[in-house]
Order: C-alpha cells, then structure tokens, then sequence
C-alpha cells in the first residue's frame, strides 16, 4: 500500500511510521510523509497514494480543509485515497466522517487500532486496484451517518436506517437488527432527509420504501396529548410499530397509493 502521513508535528509522524512499519501488511508498503497540506499536495501532484494518515489541526489548511477538496474532485479524479484522520481533537470526529474518512484515529495512536483501521481500508484499496485505479474512499460516497458505540466511530448507511424516534434528550436511529442514539433533532433530521424520511408523528420518522402498512389498533394505549393513538405505521422487517397523528394520516394513505 502506497501510504502518505500528513502531520506538521514532525515526533507524530516518526511515531506513526514506526507503528506502521510494525504491522505485517505494511512490510512492503511505501510510507512517505509531508509536514502539511501544501507539501502533501505537491506529493501528490508527482506521485499516487492509496492511504492518507491525515491530521486536522496544522498551519495553513487544516485537514478537514484538504478532504473537503478530494471530496469535491471525487467525481472526477481517476484514483484518490482514503482517508483517516489521525489528531489529538476528538471533537473533530463527527465532522470528519462528513468529509469522507474511512476511520478517526486520536493520539496517541495505539498499535491495535491502527491495525483497525488498516483492516477497513484494506478491502477500498482492493477495489480501487481491481476496478484499474478507482477511489479508494468511494464507498463513502453513499449517504450514511455518524454514530458513537462504545467509544468507537461506526458509519450507518442511510439506506438501512427504518426509522427515527425522538428518546428523550436523542434520537434513536433504527435499522433491521440495530439501534443507535444520535443527538441530531428530528427536525433536522426532516429537512436534511426530505423525500426519503416522512414524519408519521411529531415524535418519529419513517423511512418511505420502510413503510409496510397502515393499521389501526383499537387497543393501543393512549399517552397523553396524543391526538390519533389508534393508528400506527407496521416498519418492514420490524414488529414494533410507529404512531401516527391525526394530521399526518392522510399524507402516509397518500404516499402507499402512489406506491
């Protein structure tokens, strides 16, 4: 793997050329290093790389800054590299996945999690050298969301995300055999997502392709302030149901007779 580590602390990137050189699927690997965003992109002008070991926090443009712009030349480059972040700020970590990342690594960087991270990047390099050069990190492209796990950074597609539901202070984000609480609003969520995602009740998002059925139960129980409790939406795959309001019962019979 051709492997380029951009960090303009100069003990930082010795450091993680050692750890790499460490790790048996880096035996043959190139490792070659720049102290910033310039000199990286001068690197890359006369040469290609498969794996970015990229910093946030540098002078000049920040890292953030740099996967901004492979982002934006994605669709046109003819190979680009993955991406992982490597920095000391973990309050980066969100927002470097809406650039992209394969992985977040924070300093300083222990041997069996960049040995993760490799693992995850390994099989995008794969593809990238079967497909005659394609982007590493194109399987990012695809809409997903940022997720914390037990300490971890996880990518969820948003094509397997069923539904959203506010939990108290989060939002519980579903898919057929998980679930995950995020901090973004429903709200946002609506608007970020409209077209893919219909409020079935002030407290709860649906995916549209997720919607199985419309059911009314007379047995539901009532909570209070509740202004149509008997209906429910069935989620595909799930055998929890969803609410739905008086006011959003006749947009959900309308989306199901257009489908």
């Amino acid at each position: 793997m051709k492997i380029l580590i951009v960090d303009d602390e100069p003990l930082a990137r010795t450091r993680l050329h050692r750890l790499l050189d460490e790790l048996p699927e880096c035996a043959s690997s190139r490792i070659d290093e720049a102290g910033d965003v310039d000199s990286a992109r001068q690197l890359m002008r006369v040469g290609s790389y498969e794996l970015l070991l990229l910093d946030i926090q540098m002078p000049g443009a920040s890292g953030l800054d740099f996967a901004a712009d492979l982002v934006r030349r994605r669709p046109h480059a003819a190979a680009l590299p993955a991406v992982v972040f490597v920095t000391a700020h973990d309050e980066h970590a969100l927002a470097a996945f809406d650039h992209g990342a394969v992985d977040y690594l924070t300093k300083p960087v222990r041997r069996e999690r960049l040995a993760q991270a490799l693992e995850r990047v390994g099989p995008l390099v794969a593809r990238a050298r079967t497909q005659g050069g394609g982007t590493a990190g194109a399987a990012n492209d695809a809409p997903a969301l940022s997720v914390v796990e037990r300490g971890a950074l996880l990518r969820v597609p948003l094509a397997e995300v069923l539904y959203f539901r506010s939990d108290n202070k989060y939002t519980l984000l579903r898919t057929a055999t998980r679930h995950h609480l995020i901090d973004t609003a429903l709200g946002e969520l609506e608007q970020r997502y409209a077209g893919r995602f219909v409020r079935t009740h002030r407290s709860a998002l649906v995916a549209v392709d997720a919607i199985a059925g419309l059911e009314r139960e007379a047995s539901h129980a009532c909570t209070a302030g509740d202004d149509n409790a008997d209906w429910v939406v069935r989620v595909r795959g799930l055998s929890e149901t969803l609410p739905i309001s008086r006011r959003q019962l006749p947009v959900l019979r309308g989306l199901l007779r257009q489908s």
